[in-house]
């Protein structure tokens, strides 16, 4: 009787097989637990104009726990600040100033936590400045 010629390849594509499903379920499970910190993740956002513009329109929105929150403030006198903290997901928004019918310059800067700044200025009569993407 000749010897029987022992098949390996199956256990080994299903060693393969087992090997991928494990290493997408602790990518799942790590893309989980990443997500779930960030969700409840407090972040102070500072909003800050500076500048020597008089009569200055200041519009700052804000995102907190999936809603955005906007507020504007007319004829603000700078320097002007708002801090605000925020959780969830989305955590961003926007800053934004005009300058008034007096013109001169006013720079909006927008820091989270200890991130570095974003900036931009607007210079002249109704001259706008937009910081966001932070």
């Amino acid at each position: 009787m000749p010897p029987r010629k022992r098949r390996i390849w199956p256990w080994v594509l299903l060693g393969l097989v087992l090997l991928f499903a494990g290493g997408c379920i602790a990518v799942i499970a790590t893309v989980t637990t990443v997500v779930d910190e960030e969700s409840t993740r407090t972040v102070t956002v500072r909003y800050a104009v500076t500048g020597d513009a008089r009569d200055v329109t200041i519009r700052y929105t804000t995102w907190r726990e999936g809603d955005a929150s906007s507020t504007t403030v007319t004829d603000a006198r700078l320097p002007w600040r708002e801090e605000v903290e925020t959780t969830g997901l989305v955590k961003g928004g926007s800053l934004t100033v005009v300058t008034g019918a007096s013109g001169g310059t006013a720079t909006c800067s927008v820091t989270v936590d200890e991130n570095a700044p974003r900036t931009a200025t607007a210079t002249g009569r109704f001259a706008t400045a937009t910081c966001d993407d932070f």
